[in-house]
């Protein structure tokens, strides 16, 4: 098998998948087999995936949660790095294989004169996630810069560029998020030639920048107040720092029905008072609502269920569930479904987990 294995008989932190993961929980796999090349992930995928062999891919471990058992196959690890620029019709472009940690993309783009992306930096992971859910933060999604994704098909092995316009990119999730038959080997994301940002939309950040929403910045500046805002709500990661052992926003801000959105507004309304302005937003087929305000307004403060928990809410940020050094992936659940239902038994709202789960789920 190509790529640097751990086998079966490799010791149990060898094959522990917390390693892998921001929230550092997680079982053991069977195997982990850590994959540096394009050529090397291609082949491993498709020697396992010929021998019946269960995979789990892992790239960054940003967006997951593995269940305590942990993961009865091989966790293949991709591990490519590699980013070169181009141009196409007058316009600049990044290529990044898949393994590149995100954030240094986006800081090399920035020191490099672009922009475009300083709005995702401090999103921790790999280049190669970002389509699978269209990131997104401070009124930017990867949607909006992406110009082509390398798909493997493991079923017939081929491998090919697709536009974003084949991959359903929604908020926060496309055509690839929940499927494992196609694998994303590289990205790329289309780039502003003079350094300036992409129109700030994000209200928090227009008004740290002291310009209006609709505006644009220096890339740099815009970057350097996304890293400071981030950082303020345990947004960025730091081994020292537990607020940010976490998969980050762990809820999608839910989207209500337009049908179903006035009932659901005069319910919210009736519970935290008429006078109070609920945070909501224009969305597809509906309203958004702002899954940490209701979080918060249901009763869950920053820091639940208190110090002595091994998982709880981030001191810094409702919507992110904290590991706090000692916590099981069964502790962190529990928390889990016990703010997804307080949400719903105070509001009707029912919120849906944002990482990947992987052999485990909320209690019901």
């Amino acid at each position: 098998m190509t790529g640097t294995q751990h086998s079966s008989g490799a010791s149990g932190s060898d094959r522990g998948l917390a390693r892998l993961t921001t929230l550092r929980l997680g079982g053991p796999a069977r195997a982990v087999v850590e994959c540096r090349t394009t050529d090397d992930l291609l082949g491993a995928v498709a020697d396992l995936d010929a021998r019946g062999e269960p995979v789990l891919v892992i790239a960054g471990g940003s967006n997951l949660v593995i269940g305590d058992a942990g993961f009865d196959g091989t966790a293949v690890v991709i591990a490519t790095t590699g980013v070169e620029y181009g141009e196409q019709d007058g316009r600049p472009y990044v290529t990044a294989l898949a393994g590149t940690d995100w954030d240094a993309l986006v800081a090399e783009t920035v020191d490099a004169g672009f922009g475009g992306l300083e709005c995702l930096s401090g999103i921790p992971g790999a280049a190669g996630t970002t389509p699978v859910q269209n990131v997104g933060a401070y009124g930017v999604e990867v949607a909006d810069m992406l110009r082509s994704v390398r798909l493997v098909d493991r079923h017939t092995g081929e491998v090919s560029w697709v536009t974003p316009d084949s991959l359903a990119l929604g908020y926060r999730t496309s055509v690839l998020k929940g499927h494992d038959r196609h694998l994303v080997v590289a990205v790329s994301f289309w780039l502003r030639p003079d350094g300036t940002s992409a129109p700030i939309r994000y209200r928090e950040l227009a008004r740290a920048l002291r310009t209006h929403e609709g505006g644009t910045a220096r890339a740099d500046e815009v970057r350097d107040h996304v890293l400071a805002l981030r950082a303020g709500k345990g947004m960025v990661l730091d081994a020292a720092d537990h607020d940010t052992w976490s998969a980050g926003s762990f809820f999608t801000n839910p989207i209500i029905a337009e049908d179903d959105a006035d009932a659901v507004l005069a319910r919210i309304a009736d519970r935290v008072g008429g006078d109070v302005t609920i945070p909501r937003y224009p969305a597809t087929g509906g309203v958004k609502l702002s899954a940490g305000w209701l979080i918060e307004r249901a009763g869950f403060t920053r820091g639940f269920p208190g110090d002595e928990a091994p998982a709880r809410l981030s001191t810094k940020h409702t919507l992110a569930l904290t590991n706090r050094g000692t916590a099981t992936t069964a502790d962190l659940l529990a928390l889990a479904g016990r703010v997804r239902d307080g949400v719903r038994d105070a509001f009707g709202v029912h919120l849906v987990p944002e990482p990947v789960l992987v052999n485990c789920r909320l209690p019901r």
